[in-house]
């Protein structure tokens, strides 16, 4: 497939270790509103629309109809970052943009127990922007990936308990990074503003994902899935400033050479139980794995480099875990009230690029009934971040303080059909 991403950097250690962190500390969850409004407590096991192909395709077997959903997600965060102990002190505020998330599913019953779908969705994303004359440009610019996960799937209902479900993953990954010069700039004879490197690339991958299901009956199941980890592989060009890389190369006479970088979208593993109590109570829960130990180390390598290679990272990221839990209020026909709490674990070290904290979900949402072919639901989010203190290293070899306050609000809207 085709594969394409650009280097330009005097400090391209600093670039590629902040494009990585980007894509390992910040996990996209918002699949559906329905979901959002119960802090996707139970996502793998309740199957009360189409959008259930992005957490387990397995539950595909519980429709007996033809379903669309189509969802739009609103994600406003508010991301403030500081300088401790350092002079002079620098102050940042906002600097994670507003961001919309689209997503569609599609599922067709074929027989009474085979069934098949597709969805459009994202797993992973962030992005960053901090004032282009900051002192720490070099390390904190502009950061964006965007991935987009096209999922067909089809699931088996082996008995009245046991359902399975596979599909395989067309990820479309889009990656686009900014820095400048900041603090550097009076050694080089420039400006903070003036532009250090810029990297774009995009790629197309393949991944799969299988699910399971149990019905005790039809007030009581289980869901069980697992997508596998992706490899975003990149082929490009790697310009060396340092002469730490290319033999020969010096900021004065800069040497270009033909490079590799893998960036890897790590594994999930999601458990999920959904409990309908009587006819106007139900409650659900879920436990999400996310397998960030894959983040061993960063490596760009070349034939044309020092020992076949660039750049050498080791990182610290652990695997991590987020609980939820969640109920639904059946009101009337028409109205179907929710909430939801989380709790997500930081996954890796916070930097600049990506300020990892744990992270607490406090969610609300409603399903209104139009008629029995359509439904419209609505989710919201409080997203509280725990304030943190980090160090990271610049490119003059000194270690710095910064402290980090972050929450968000997140907003969703959704439409059903079924035909």
């Amino acid at each position: 497939m085709s594969k394409k991403i650009t280097y330009t950097a005097l400090a391209v250690s600093a670039a590629l270790l902040s494009l990585q962190t980007q894509a390992a500390g910040f996990q996209v969850n918002e699949h559906s509103a329905s979901g959002l409004g119960r802090a996707f407590a139970g996502e793998a096991a309740i199957a009360d629309n189409a959008s259930v192909i992005a957490r387990n395709p397995a539950a595909m077997t519980r429709f007996d109809r033809i379903e669309i959903s189509g969802s739009l997600s609103f994600i406003e965060p508010s991301v403030d970052i500081e300088t401790v102990g350092s002079s002079p002190a620098q102050q940042y505020n906002d600097v994670a943009p507003i961001a919309f998330v689209p997503a569609g599913y599609f599922v067709m019953p074929i027989n009474d127990q085979l069934a098949w779908g597709v969805g459009m969705f994202s797993n992973y994303g962030f992005a960053t922007d901090y004032p282009t004359n900051a002192n720490f440009g070099a390390l904190a610019g502009m950061t964006d990936l965007l991935t987009l996960n096209v999922n067909p799937s089809i699931a088996w209902q082996i008995n009245d308990q046991f359902s399975v479900g596979a599909g395989v993953s067309l990820v479309y990954a889009d990656a686009e990074l900014n820095r400048h010069f900041g603090s550097l700039a009076p050694l080089y004879g420039t400006t903070p503003d003036k532009t250090l490197l810029n990297l774009q690339g995009d790629t197309w991958e393949f991944g799969w994902n299988i699910g399971a299901l149990w019905e005790l009956n039809e007030n009581n199941r289980f869901g069980l899935s697992y997508r596998a980890k992706v490899d975003l592989d990149f082929d490009g060009k790697f310009t060396d400033y340092s002469g730490t890389g290319v033999s020969g190369s010096n900021p004065m006479a800069p040497k270009t050479v033909d490079g590799k970088l893998s960036v890897p979208l790590p594994a999930i593993a999601e458990f999920g139980g959904f409990h309908q109590l009587n006819n106007q109570w139900a409650i659900h829960y879920g436990v999400q794995w996310t397998q960030w130990s894959d983040f061993t180390e960063l490596k760009a390598t070349s034939e044309d480099c020092i020992n076949n290679t660039c750049l050498l990272k080791e990182e610290e990221f652990d695997d991590n875990y987020r609980y939820s839990i969640g109920a639904t209020y059946t009101l009337s026909q028409e109205w179907e009230l929710r909430a939801g709490f989380a709790f997500d674990e930081q996954a890796g070290k916070a930097t600049l690029s990506i300020p990892d904290t744990d992270r607490y979900w406090y969610s609300a949402g409603f399903t209104y009934t139009y008629s029995p072919d359509l439904t419209v639901d609505v989710g919201i989010t409080y997203l509280y971040g725990k304030s943190s203190h980090f160090k990271e290293e610049y490119v003059d070899m000194r270690e710095y303080d910064f402290y980090a306050k972050n929450f968000a609000w997140l907003g969703a809207a959704q439409l059903n059909y079924r035909f």
